[in-house]
């Protein structure tokens, strides 16, 4: 008997169709779901015979939970099965609701619905552009019930000032802070490409980082943070800066030949002095914000990651800006020598890296390929500093000796391990 379809089965169906927003949409799209149809899967003629008792309790609890007169809730379809020794039976093979409020009403959703009602009027009436998305996505609606008053300002009043250009922080909308928008992001720009004109949507700027370029403000600027190595060049006696992207791009610092780059804090504040040189640090894959920096053309370019497929995938998105870029501590030989300090990557990278050299392909594809150590990570941090010094001097060398193989694989001089 457990096979066949209890009332609570029926309510599991209908709360399926609600969890997907299909009941509370019925009314708004053009293809009808009532009346609705929930198939039951009934007794066999030999169980009829078999189980008698059982099926006529399993019909009266169905027909007890259908109720009658105004008390109603579905309808049953019947079906007459006929068996030698009973005759001819009817047994309900399907529940069928007439009218959404009784679907609603069978699984306690009455008041949501009635919710979602007053709020499909409020936002229809002001945005009629909204309603194919109402009807797509209820539930998202119902879910931010309580601030569609503020979200609605927030679409009217970008919807007549497009494109600001002010910060969100400057915006004067009555109830509206930064903290709303900014926890509402991801359905502002969900109904923000609905309501306002294309010439007012930036479509490369995608996502919730890209929300403020998107739709005309200004964005928190990308800053980029150096030491300048060599006293001499000090800016007004300061050696350590963070500054806007944009500015970073007009500094081209006097006096600097060189440039090292490095992804982890620690490392760019205790990279060593040295002369006409300078760090910057702390990019992580945000490398594009170099980009503009035309200057760093004209210098000596070095990266220093970790030894792992992360690393290898930034030294190859800075060669997409900076093709001369050399890598530094990125060597086979640098990797063997710290077995002892090895450690696992997460989630390496599987993609080809078209701008990596020979030696640093190599050892990219041994990573990848899990030749010494599965997900085999060395942290630059943990390369020795004393290492790091004599990687510097070799690079510093080969500047001037254009046929020293140090300036290969990773700035190191000296056989390999």
């Amino acid at each position: 008997m457990t096979a066949w379809t209890r009332p609570q089965e029926i309510q599991a169906r209908l709360q399926k169709l609600w969890n997907r927003g299909h009941l509370l949409s019925a009314q708004l799209t053009a293809e009808p779901l009532f009346p609705l149809r929930v198939p039951l899967k009934c007794p066999t003629p030999r169980e009829l015979g078999d189980h008698y008792g059982e099926v006529k309790a399993w019909v009266d609890e169905l027909v007890r939970q259908a109720g009658s007169g105004r008390g109603k809730t579905y309808d049953l379809e019947w079906r007459a099965v006929n068996h030698r020794q009973l005759g001819r039976n009817q047994l309900p093979v399907a529940a069928i609701f007439e009218q959404p409020a009784a679907a609603l009403g069978f699984i306690g959703k009455q008041k949501q619905a009635e919710a979602f009602e007053a709020l499909y009027s409020q936002i229809a009436r002001r945005f009629p552009d909204l309603e194919p998305w109402l009807a797509r996505k209820p539930l998202i609606a119902l879910r931010h019930q309580k601030s569609w008053a503020r979200l609605l300002a927030v679409l009217a009043w970008l919807r007549d000032h497009p494109r600001p250009n002010i910060y969100i922080r400057q915006l004067e909308i009555p109830g509206i802070d930064t903290k709303f928008i900014g926890h509402h992001k991801k359905l502002l720009a969900e109904l923000l490409d609905i309501v306002l004109p294309t010439a007012a949507i930036d479509h490369s700027a995608r996502g919730v980082a890209g929300f403020e370029p998107r739709y005309g403000f200004f964005s928190k600027p990308a800053q980029i943070r150096f030491r300048l190595l060599d006293p001499d060049l000090f800016i007004a006696g300061l050696s350590d800066l963070q500054i806007p992207a944009d500015e970073f791009a007009r500094l081209d610092p006097p006096g600097v030949e060189r440039v090292f780059i490095t992804e982890n804090d620690i490392n760019g504040l205790a990279f060593p002095a040295l002369k006409k040189s300078m760090v910057v640090f702390g990019l992580g894959y945000g490398l594009e914000r170099l980009a503009a920096s035309a200057w760093l053309g004209g210098k000596k370019l070095y990266y220093w990651g970790d030894i792992d497929t992360h690393g290898f995938g930034m030294l190859d998105q800075i060669r997409h800006y900076f093709a001369h870029t050399r890598s530094l501590l990125m060597d086979l030989r640098t990797l063997m020598e710290h077995q002892l300090l090895w450690g696992n990557e997460q989630a390496p990278l599987h993609r080809d890296l078209p701008r990596l050299d020979p030696a640093e392909t190599a050892v990219y594809e041994g990573l990848r390929q899990n030749q010494w150590a599965p997900a085999l990570r060395l942290e630059q941090e943990r390369v020795s500093y004393t290492i790091l010094k004599e990687a510097l001097k070799g690079a510093i060398s080969s500047e001037f000796d254009a046929r020293s193989n140090g300036a290969l694989h990773g700035c190191r001089q000296g056989p390999g391990p």
